[in-house]
């Protein structure tokens, strides 16, 4: 698949993840390919671990990477602390009321089911998300995502639930309207991380980077 690097210097990378690929290896032999390993093969000199944060397979988009161990405790720090500051793209198959809005609410995994996460308010942890409506055209809606969390799943299961927006993300195999139908080689997800926003773990400069959906 084809990567685009946005920037890099010593210390980062910023990219453009492409849909359908993993973000750090998974299980098993045939989940290895991913932007990690990319990194580390394009960066001889990156550390071993340069992730500090992911992106769901399905989702596309801006992702930041650590090339040195000061790099990474810095950023690992930032998304901890919710420092960093990222914006969505969402197509939604269906329309939602409202033009903007708050949502919270909280989710932990099924493990009858994984990957899949379930509502629950008493044992989950809380997800918030800022939400706006840009459009809605020929019944799906665009929506812009602030997440202030960073919990597994959460702008999909914000978007589907009923008491988030009520509709799945288009093209979302997990919670969406097409779950149970074979998907081909042409479909994805409609869901895009297009703004990224956090400080340099070396010189302290505000780094804003952004990035166009391809939907």
């Amino acid at each position: 698949m084809m990567i685009d690097i946005i920037y890099s210097d010593d210390s980062i990378v910023i990219l453009n993840k492409p849909a359908g690929m993993l973000s750090v290896p998974g299980r098993g032999p045939d989940k290895q390919e991913c932007v990690s390993h990319f990194i580390r093969k394009k960066f001889p000199l990156c550390i071993q671990q340069p992730s500090v944060h992911r992106l769901d397979m399905d989702t596309s988009g801006l992702m930041v990477f650590a090339l040195t161990t000061k790099a990474h405790r810095s950023l690992s720090i930032q998304f901890q602390n919710s420092e960093v500051k990222k914006k969505y793209i969402a197509l939604l198959d269906g329309t939602t009321g409202g033009n903007s809005g708050r949502i919270e609410l909280s989710f932990r995994l099924d493990p009858d089911n994984r990957p899949r996460q379930i509502f629950d308010p008493i044992q989950g942890k809380k997800g918030i998300t800022l939400w706006k409506k840009i459009k809605t055209d020929c019944g799906k809606t665009r929506i812009e995502f602030s997440p202030l969390t960073g919990r597994t799943h959460q702008l999909r299961l914000h978007s589907v639930h009923p008491a988030g927006l009520g509709c799945p993300i288009a093209g979302d195999r997990l919670y969406g309207n097409s779950s149970d139908e074979k998907h081909t080689a042409g479909d994805r997800m409609m869901l895009h991380a297009s703004e990224l926003e956090f400080t340099h773990p070396v010189t302290g400069e505000k780094m804003k980077f952004s990035s166009e959906p391809p939907f």
